[in-house]
């Protein structure tokens, strides 16, 4: 299964969380994400985009929703995750 970036998935595709790698200039990150349900195996996907350069992005992770910037969504990688009619990624 091919890996990408949070960031660079489209709309309303559904993901798994594969790992989330911090960048060296924001080691914290890493952890915040995860204290927000950033955990690998969660599913996730994005449903919306900024209208400036696609920033923020809003990203729903199992229930929640948050709003994440560009940077931030490329520290989470993900997969492509298998889900059914009843488990829609539509907010």
């Amino acid at each position: 299964m091919a890996e990408s970036t949070l960031d660079d998935v489209p709309l309303h595709v559904p993901h798994q969380v594969a790992a989330v790698v911090a960048p060296a200039h924001a080691p914290d990150w890493a952890e915040r994400l995860a204290e927000i349900g950033f955990l690998p195996g969660e599913n996730v996907a994005v449903t919306a985009r900024g209208a400036f350069g696609g920033d923020p992005l809003v990203v729903r992770v199992g229930l929640s929703s948050f709003a994440l910037r560009r940077a931030e969504a490329a520290c989470v990688h993900v997969s492509a995750a298998e889900v059914g009619p009843a488990e829609s990624v539509r907010a």
